[in-house]
């Protein structure tokens, strides 16, 4: 049976030239110091095979174009600065391997949020967004003698949600985010659900009376995109769904 790579037309697989590729790299720019436009700046660069994206931006920026303007920080999809669209799907540029996108990668800033530079996004309607939900632990009870213990089976409730970056890939990967920039949006549904599901927490009605608001939870269409863009294998969808039922039946 032929596999995969063996089916590629000739002109679609990576040149390999003493264990390296030759990849093209396709990238949307924009500099309003320049142009009111967008416009596309393409190199082909040689790289290891098991490369990470972010590094052959490196040797983009460093030996070709000084002026590319992207984010990025740890290198080790933690942080989540470095979310691009990358060949049409939000991802991590450091954690996509160059041989996963040979020949040709194509890149542009994540959609949704106003374009700064090239690829680089304002975050702070994402961050306010985030903000507005209350995303920090919530009790008055006064300081306990010893820490606020739970059971596992009490983390375990809420503990898919701890793993948010807020790299933004899957707001900025869902269509009704697209057109309603006033839509809280998955991410900040994620945050919630973290603390609405935490048995130490004390204001779970309250970030749920946020959520039921127009621009809260109820506007999700269900569509998946979110969980298919998240780099941390979060089931947002699933946490959406379950923000929605504790709403209407106030369940947490």
């Amino acid at each position: 049976m032929a596999t995969a790579a063996q089916v590629l037309d000739a002109s679609e697989r990576p040149v390999q030239v003493h264990g390296q590729i030759q990849l093209a790299v396709r990238v949307r720019r924009f500099n309003p110091e320049i142009s009111d436009e967008s416009w596309w700046d393409e190199w082909t660069v040689r790289c290891d095979p098991l490369e990470r994206l972010v590094e052959v931006l490196h040797q983009i920026k460093w030996h070709h174009d000084g002026t590319l303007t992207f984010r990025r920080s740890c290198a080790h999809g933690i942080c989540g600065s470095d979310a691009m669209l990358i060949n049409g799907r939000n991802q991590l540029a450091c954690k996509v391997l160059a041989q996963d996108v040979a020949p040709r990668a194509t890149i542009e800033p994540i959609r949704g949020l106003a374009v700064l530079k090239d690829l680089v996004v304002d975050m702070d309607p994402f961050m306010d967004d985030y903000r507005s939900i209350l995303p920090y632990l919530i009790n008055d009870s006064g300081e306990p003698d010893k820490e606020r213990r739970q059971s596992p089976e009490d983390r375990h409730r809420y503990d898919d949600t701890t793993k948010c970056i807020l790299c933004a890939a899957c707001t900025t990967s869902c269509p009704v985010f697209w057109g309603d920039g006033d839509y809280v949006g998955p991410a900040a549904i994620v945050n919630a659900h973290r603390f609405i599901f935490d048995s130490r927490d004390e204001a779970g009605r309250e970030r749920m009376k946020i959520l039921s608001e127009k621009t809260g939870v109820f506007r999700c269409r269900t569509t998946f995109n979110c969980t298919d863009a998240c780099p941390r294998g979060i089931e947002v969808t699933k946490a959406i769904q379950e923000v929605k039922r504790a709403i209407l039946f106030e369940r947490f």
